[in-house]
């Protein structure tokens, strides 16, 4: 997709919320924030986000990554399947919102979004922040305060889980994804940090929603146990992502750009796609007359595969792809 870059409408309304707040507050509540993320340990005595500058600078500094990472998720759904729609839209521990936003411009169609969250200042920023959005459905989004766990089922074309199941017990996330199984009509989308713990997570979920009759969309070519050994290797992707100016600073940053990295599983309640080439999983390497390519396979698996100049027009394809993009295996 190349770099993203916030939509206009959310980048102004980020910078008028966070203008009364000092920079340096901000960016001392994000490297609390940050520590408390890394440790990587569920939030056992209640959420991370627990005051309204935890807030405040949440959104400053994760809304431009998780936006690009769930847009990036759609756009490789969208390779596999470009006939999946969504028009309803329930996004779980969606908090400030990011998610919603990245799913109002992957499909414009989009008529009615509700968010659930448990924290309620996440959600009322949120809120204030798609008031005045150039999209609709956004600026009439239903921010619904409730426990994740023992949450009822809730009709939606898609259901959004993003950077969610990392601050849950263990017994919350196979709740969480079982109640998103049991809500979709067209898609569940999960997607988490792109760490060896993130990937972790998003192949227990996607052994789950398989186990509850979903059919695999993407990333995975197939609907097979993932080939990657646990401990030697994890699937994730990169998302370029353009800085504004308060991102730099709360980021305490000097770069215009970051690489999101994520992992993420997308599924569908109808049967499972038609074979389908392979994905890339790793940045192409290049060597004099030949790329090396990591791909995960519908057929063999996870398999390294060079390709020389002397394949022609195979080289010459090689030579555009990017991580995540779809290869088909050799003739």
């Amino acid at each position: 997709m190349g770099r993203v870059e916030l939509p206009a409408d959310l980048r102004e309304a980020l910078d008028r919320t966070t203008a009364g707040v000092p920079a340096g507050r901000l960016a001392d509540a994000v490297d609390l924030l940050v520590g408390r993320y890394r440790s990587g340990e569920p939030a056992e005595d209640g959420p991370i986000l627990a005051a309204a500058v935890d807030v405040t600078a949440y959104a400053a500094y994760r809304m431009p990554a998780t936006y690009a990472a769930v847009r990036a998720a759609l756009a490789q759904v969208a390779g596999r399947r470009p006939d999946l729609t969504a028009r309803t839209l329930l996004d779980l521990g969606g908090g400030t919102g990011a998610a919603v936003w990245a799913v109002a411009d992957a499909y414009p169609d989009l008529a009615s979004v509700t968010v659930v969250d448990q924290v309620p200042a996440a959600l009322a920023l949120g809120e204030r922040l798609a008031r005045t959005a150039a999209r609709p459905a956004l600026r009439t989004a239903q921010w619904r305060p409730a426990a994740l766990a023992g949450l009822a089922p809730a009709r939606a074309d898609l259901v959004t889980v993003s950077y969610v199941l990392g601050e849950l017990p263990p017994a919350v996330r196979a709740e969480v994804v079982r109640t998103a199984a049991g809500s979709t009509t067209t898609l569940v989308l999960i997607v988490e940090p792109g760490t060896p713990a993130g990937y972790d997570r998003i192949i227990t979920a996607r052994t789950q929603l398989i186990g509850a009759g979903l059919s695999i969309v993407a990333p995975c070519p197939h609907q097979d146990r993932c080939p990657i050994v646990p401990g030697q290797d994890w699937c994730h992707f990169a998302a370029r992502v353009a800085r504004s100016s308060l991102h730099r600073q709360v980021k305490r940053a000097e770069l215009g750009y970051e690489d999101e990295k994520f992992a993420f599983v997308a599924a569908t309640p109808g049967p499972a796609p038609a074979p389908t080439p392979g994905r890339v999983l790793r940045r192409p390497r290049y060597g004099k007359g030949m790329v090396t390519l990591t791909v995960c396979t519908p057929t063999d698996g996870l398999v390294t595969e060079v390709v020389s100049k002397r394949q022609g027009p195979r080289y010459r394809a090689a030579r555009t792809l990017t991580w995540g993009s779809p290869w088909p295996e050799p003739p």
